[in-house]
Parts: structure tokens; C-alpha cells; sequence
């Protein structure tokens, strides 16, 4: 497989068995061999999946959060046998996985995603925006906004409520992302969809966008479900409702390489990103 090429996507919209990592670790295994299968190349899983995430507690917290370490490069270097086992599938299946969980390592709880790859390597995203809500309020907010260079092409990892600030979807995109996954945890509530928001990160951005909510009620919250794959025009690809399903996509990953828009040739062209003007926008970051 050409990196950058066409990549099949498969987003598992389930429920979660709260703070029982090895029946969340166990159904994420059989969702492989039915994605496989179907010919999917990358299997996404939602925020905190194999652990559950509605804590009230800092006792509660630390009872959920399962063990995984990675270096300086976000390299894992050291996994709970749950972790471990979803490896050996990814493997065994020759498919990528992408999945949250409530992590605990040397420096603290925090809220991660795990980019696992069929060759071995996997990878470690922790969420950088954090709502006072659930673990996230006992968890420490990451440092970076990696971009993964795989097999399938540049992927960029994003956690729910990392979607709200544009900015970290666009230094992933001027990183070279060519598409960016968000495991999420979307409760049921009033207010715009989140839908929109992804909608327009696509969009604005030229990139593929997937987000992979979870369904399901936790300790007091019911989850909304609305998963939904998106192309580079901020286009629904594939979706779903309130109820536990699977969708798929299929995208050519080095569309979005190309910023440029010409509909008419000298007469009406844009470009995504040459029109940016930096200089401007110094306040994003004072």
C-alpha cells in the first residue's frame, strides 16, 4: 500500500463496559475480524473505550485509568496486558486500530489514544484541551499535536473536546495530516450538533475527518452516538444516529495533499492555505 493512497475506514460506534478493560479489549478484537472481513484498513474505536470515563472522584478516576507509557517520541513502551492484546490482533488482522482509553503512567492520570499499527509500532496521543468533566477533570492535558506518519498515510489523533479550538485541527492539517481521527465521548444535550464542527474542520482544512462517538448510558450520562466520516469539502461520507452500529468509508488520502481549488482556471482559483496571512493572526497565540 502507497502511503497517502485509498484507505478504508471503519468507525465503531459502541457502548462501553465501564472499568472492565478486558470485555472492551475482547469485543474491539471481534470488531477486527468483521472489519477485516470487509476489506477496512483502519478500525476507530471512541474516547476512553476500553476503560469507560463518566468518574465523579479522584479515587474513581484512579480505579479506571489502565497503564500505558510512551517516550519522548510517543512511542509506547510500556502496556497493561489489555493494550497488549489489541496489539497482537492489529497484527495478527494486518489492520491499523486507533482507540481511547483512561491511561495512567509515571507522570499522572490523563485521557489517551493509541494509533496501533499491523507492523507493531504503536503510538500514543493524550488529549490537550480538557473539560471539567468526567476523568478529565483528574487528568493532565497533553504537550503535543503529533501527526503520525503510517502505512495508510498522515494521520492526526484529536480527543473530543479537542475539536472545540480550530487551531489544533489546522496545526495538524499544516502539518501534513491527511486526515484526522477524533474518538469522542459526545453526552446527550441541547445545543448545535457536533456534526457542524467537524463539518467545517474538514472543510476549512482540506482534510478527511472522522469522528467516533460512543452510545450507551455511564454512571448518569447518556451518550449521543451521531458518528460521522467526512471528505476534504466538509461532505458526510458515511454517518449514523443515536443507535450502536459501524460505518465505513472509503477516501483517497492524497486528495487531501491538495490545497488549491481551481473552478475556473485565472478566473476562479482558491488556495486553503496560500491565502493565510500569519502576520494577522499574532493574537492566537500571545
Amino acid at each position: 500500500m502507497v502511503p497517502g493512497g485509498r484507505v478504508k475506514l471503519a468507525c465503531f460506534q459502541w457502548d462501553v463496559v465501564f472499568g472492565d478493560p478486558k470485555a472492551n479489549a475482547d469485543r474491539l478484537i471481534k470488531g477486527l475480524d468483521w472489519a477485516v472481513d470487509q476489506g477496512v484498513d483502519l478500525a476507530v474505536f471512541p474516547e476512553a473505550f476500553l476503560t469507560g470515563y463518566c468518574v465523579g472522584t479522584r479515587e474513581a478516576a484512579d480505579a479506571i485509568g489502565i497503564r500505558v507509557s510512551c517516550d519522548s517520541d510517543f512511542e509506547v513502551t510500556d502496556a497493561c496486558e489489555e493494550v497488549l492484546s489489541v496489539q497482537s490482533a492489529a497484527i495478527e488482522r494486518g489492520i491499523h486500530v486507533v482507540v481511547g482509553f483512561a491511561g495512567v503512567d509515571d507522570f499522572g492520570l490523563y485521557n489517551g489514544a493509541l494509533m496501533i499499527e499491523p507492523n507493531g509500532r504503536m503510538r500514543r496521543y493524550v488529549k490537550t484541551h480538557l473539560p471539567c468533566l468526567g476523568f478529565d477533570q483528574f487528568a493532565t492535558a497533553g504537550t503535543a499535536l503529533p501527526v503520525f506518519q503510517t502505512d495508510l498515510g498522515a494521520i492526526g489523533i484529536l480527543i473530543c473536546y479537542d475539536l472545540r479550538p480550530p487551531e489544533a485541527t489546522r496545526v495538524m492539517a499544516l502539518r501534513g495530516a491527511e486526515i484526522v481521527i477524533l474518538p469522542t465521548n459526545w453526552p446527550v444535550r441541547k445545543g448545535t450538533t457536533p456534526a457542524v464542527m467537524c463539518a467545517a474542520r474538514a472543510m476549512e482544512n482540506k482534510i478527511f475527518f472522522a469522528s467516533c462517538n460512543r452510545v450507551g448510558d455511564e454512571n448518569g450520562f447518556s451518550f449521543r452516538g451521531e458518528s460521522a466520516i467526512y471528505g476534504v469539502g466538509g461532505e458526510v461520507l458515511d454517518s449514523i444516529g443515536a443507535e450502536e452500529g459501524v460505518i465505513v468509508a472509503e477516501m483517497d488520502l492524497s486528495v487531501a495533499r491538495e490545497k488549491r481549488s481551481v473552478v475556473i482556471p485565472g478566473v476562479f482559483e482558491t488556495d486553503a492555505f496560500g491565502c493565510r496571512q500569519p502576520g494577522l493572526y499574532r493574537e492566537l497565540v500571545d
